[in-house]
């Protein structure tokens, strides 16, 4: 009998797979920062653990997705959303969203595509983690909920979903908050080798590429992003209630599967789906970003990261870039809330 998959969807469903983002050092940009700058600014002694959890998921369908998320302020309010990246979840916007809503904004934050609640309508649909189809994810929950605008923001993958949301379609952006900036790649370029401090840094990338770093996740997930928090924030103290709140996400059936993918098709080891072909393409031009953007960096960023002048150029826009001091690592978001959250605010008065 016929098998009614072709190979190449055979391919993309077995793999398993992905990380967030793409090699942040290998953009091919250079440059001078043409941009407003902001002094570096303390945390404000965020708070290290939080008790505070979301209450109320929703559900909606969404293009391929029944994506869970959160909806949180006035129903007539601007709308911000905001995009978790690996391996984290909706909680690392936990202490940002009261923020928010307090100033009069509707806050969405979904689970992306393997994390939480959110699930494939069908189970014949590829699980597919490049990075095109993440942000057509996050524009098919805008058209679910009838959103047409909204300020954009993110880190880690959601980051990178962010910038691709207002490169592709700046029109659904009104602005954009973007931690460690620009994050758009390609396979192409990615296929250039790094040097070695820079490759030893993208060692999960490498594991998740073999069959065994596929088993080994699928396995010691718990362990193994646990392991990723503290090495990307060595500074933040987070207990384990913290990470155990974040970690139930993880146990998507579809987790293991779209970060594997993710990664692969990052060094061209997966395949796409064809019909984001055109997107990843466009993509891999490097476009410029012409909405208004707040770029954010922490000090103690422990994961891969570019520095702020090598992007800068990227955003064409109203554009500002800050530097947050205390100890802040990769998870922005919920190590320095007030910090990320003032971001968002203030992006829109550039």
């Amino acid at each position: 009998m016929t098998d009614p998959i072709d190979t190449r969807r055979r391919r993309l469903l077995a793999t398993t797979s992905t990380l967030a983002g793409i090699s942040l050092l290998n953009l091919g940009v250079s440059g001078t920062a043409q941009a407003k700058s902001s002094p570096a600014q303390p945390a404000n002694t965020p708070p290290r653990r939080s008790a505070a959890s979301f209450d109320g998921i929703r559900q909606i369908r969404a293009g391929t997705l029944d994506v869970g998320y959160v909806d949180a302020g006035p129903s007539t309010g601007p709308v911000a959303i905001l995009l978790h990246g690996w391996p984290y979840d909706i909680h690392a916007f936990v202490d940002v969203v009261p923020r928010l809503t307090a100033a009069g904004y509707r806050v969405i934050v979904p689970y992306l595509r393997g994390y939480g609640s959110t699930r494939f309508l069908s189970a014949d649909t590829p699980r597919n983690g490049e990075q095109a189809v993440v942000a057509v994810d996050i524009i098919a929950l805008m058209d679910a909920l009838k959103i047409e605008r909204a300020v954009i923001a993110g880190f880690d993958w959601g980051a990178r979903t962010a910038n691709i949301m207002a490169a592709l379609w700046p029109e659904r952006c009104q602005a954009l908050v973007s931690v460690s900036g620009y994050l758009i790649g390609s396979q192409e370029a990615n296929r250039k080798p790094l040097p070695p401090q820079a490759e030893f840094q993208w060692w999960y990338q490498f594991y998740f590429a073999t069959e065994r770093g596929a088993a080994g996740y699928a396995a010691n997930r718990d362990g193994f992003n646990k392991l990723i928090w503290q090495l990307a924030s060595p500074q933040w103290k987070f207990d384990d209630a913290t990470y155990q709140r974040s970690a139930q996400s993880f146990d998507n059936p579809d987790h293991v599967a779209i970060v594997v993918h993710n990664y692969r098709w990052r060094l061209a080891l997966a395949e796409g789906e064809s019909q984001y072909d055109e997107l990843e393409r466009r993509l891999a031009a490097t476009p410029k970003i012409t909405v208004p953007t707040i770029t954010l960096e922490g000090d103690a960023n422990g994961a891969p990261h570019p520095p702020p002048a090598s992007y800068a150029k990227q955003f064409s826009g109203k554009y500002q870039h800050r530097d947050i001091t205390g100890g802040i690592g990769h998870n922005l978001p919920q190590e320095a809330p007030e910090a990320f959250a003032e971001a968002v605010l203030s992006v829109v008065r550039l």
